[in-house]
Parts: C-alpha cells; sequence; structure tokens
C-alpha cells in the first residue's frame, strides 16, 4: 500500500517525504474498513454535524488531499485519515491511522456533494485563550453565523499577518468541517480562540490592546485615520452588526470609505478592508 511520492509533481512532497523518512524509518501501516456500521465511520459521521461531540472527543473534520498536505506541511495533529483505492496520500506521518474504503462508504461518510476521496480528523487545539495576547493585529468576530464567513476571515487574517481571531457570542463553530475547508489551511497556521463576551475587557486590558469597532457612533472616524499601534477590531453580525454590550467596549468606531449609494459590506469584505488597513499601516 505504501508508496513514493511523485517529487516531479510536489517539491514539498519530496521534503517531506524525506524529512519522515529520516525521522521515522517505520512506516505506518494501512487499515481497510469496508463497512458504513464500522464504529470509526459511525464517528466521523457524528464529528461531522455534532459540535458538542467535536468538543466531547477534541476532534475534528476535514476534507480533501489538499487540505492534508496543508495539515502535514504545518504540523498540524493529524489523528485518522481515511482514503478511496488510487487516493492514498503520498505522505504517511507516524502516530497517524490510515485507513482505506469503498467509495461507496466514503459517499456515505463525506459531508461534500462530490467525495475527494480522503477525508481526515485533526485534534483540536485548546480553546481559551492565554491570559495576555502579546501580537499586535487581532479580530473579533461577534455572533457570525455562517462557517463560510468565519473561514473566509480566518483565511484573510492569516494572509495580512493577523496575530489570532477570538470568537465571541456563539459565532459558527471554527471546528466545522465547512469552516475549515473555506481557511485553506490558515486552520492549522493562525490561532484562533473562544470567548464569553464578560471575558473579552479584562483579557484585552491584560494584553493593553485598544478594542475598535467597525459601526457607525458620534466618535467615528475614517479606518485610514486609525493611529498606528497595536489593536482589536470587532466585525459583527452579518444581519444585526455589534451587539451592544461589545459596542460598549470599543475606545473608538472605524468606517470603511465606500460610495453613497452603497450601505454596508458583507462581514467577510470590511474585515478584509479592515485587515488590509492594519496590514499597511
Amino acid at each position: 500500500m505504501d508508496k513514493k511520492p511523485d517529487f516531479q509533481k510536489s517539491a514539498l512532497a519530496a521534503f517531506l517525504y524525506i524529512r519522515i523518512q529520516e525521522e521515522c524509518p517505520l512506516r505506518p501501516t494501512v487499515d481497510s474498513i469496508t463497512s458504513r456500521s464500522n464504529p470509526l465511520i459511525a464517528r466521523v459521521r457524528r464529528l461531522e454535524r455534532d459540535k458538542a461531540f467535536r468538543r466531547e472527543t477534541g476532534l475534528y473534520l476535514c476534507d480533501g488531499k489538499k487540505l492534508y498536505a496543508e495539515a502535514v506541511h504545518w504540523n498540524a495533529p493529524v489523528d485518522t485519515v481515511l482514503f478511496t483505492p488510487g487516493q492514498q496520500p503520498e505522505i504517511l506521518c507516524p502516530n497517524v491511522r490510515y485507513v482505506q474504503v469503498p467509495e461507496g462508504v466514503m459517499e456515505a461518510v463525506s459531508p461534500a456533494k462530490t467525495p475527494q476521496g480522503l477525508l481526515f480528523l485533526c485534534r483540536t487545539p485548546e480553546p481559551a485563550p492565554p491570559k495576555a495576547l502579546d501580537g499586535n493585529r487581532y479580530l473579533v468576530l461577534d455572533g457570525l453565523q455562517d462557517p463560510g464567513n468565519v473561514g473566509t476571515i480566518w483565511r484573510t487574517a492569516d494572509a495580512f499577518g493577523a496575530d489570532g481571531l477570538l470568537l465571541t457570542h456563539h459565532c459558527a463553530d471554527p471546528w466545522h468541517w465547512k469552516t475549515v475547508r473555506a481557511t485553506m489551511g490558515a486552520a492549522f497556521r493562525l490561532p484562533v480562540w473562544e470567548v464569553e463576551a464578560e471575558e473579552l475587557a479584562p483579557l484585552l486590558e491584560a494584553s493593553g490592546l485598544p478594542l475598535y469597532g467597525t459601526a457607525l457612533r458620534a466618535d467615528t472616524v475614517d479606518i485610514r485615520q486609525l493611529e498606528p499601534g497595536r489593536a482589536a477590531v470587532v466585525i459583527g453580525n452579518e444581519g444585526q452588526g455589534i451587539s451592544p454590550e461589545l459596542l460598549a467596549l470599543c475606545s473608538q468606531t472605524l468606517k470603511i470609505p465606500m460610495e453613497a449609494k452603497c450601505e454596508s459590506l458583507n462581514a467577510a469584505a470590511a474585515a478584509a478592508v479592515v485587515l488590509w488597513e492594519l496590514y499597511r499601516r
């Protein structure tokens, strides 16, 4: 079952293959499961749909070979990999369970309409933030409900050098497979933490981070006028905007300049503008 990667197609695969061969000369074995009623298959199905079960097990589901390659490259804690015949990953990592399944089983367990032939489970990191944040740029997501929006913002934050995301007011689960898919690998690089709203003010105070909000208020300024320095910026819910509770914590509010005929931006688009402005200062 084991095979060498096609080095001509992927320099990264070659590098990782050599590194793993050096560090782990004993290669992982590959199991086989053919029954849809197997406990592992039932577990994967439940992880896809049940947030509480994801928290209980400390595992989350990821979909696709490209995301798996990102996970391996960034040393994500991969737990189990399922794949169909012909889709065995080029890199087999130590301490990971590899399981080949028929295409029918993959179709039954995959959350995607068109399965890519590979699913894997990762262990979730610690959801609580550290006692203090020592980075320069953070986003606070206030009740965003769309996993795609959360994942897209996560990806953009990673691209523009943010130091982390803080999720509050029951945001979409960062470890939902749709969220992770939308991050395009940023989930393995950039930390995200979940905090209660009442915990946010003490955390920011301990970190020496001012909080800004993307909302209109008497003190609103053009985001281009924001002074250089460390900052955390709130992005509000897709329909309701920033909650009154978090808005009261903001030392100043920011507006994104746009044409008068346009009222607002999608949450992910607004976050991209904010992140760019923070990045270029």
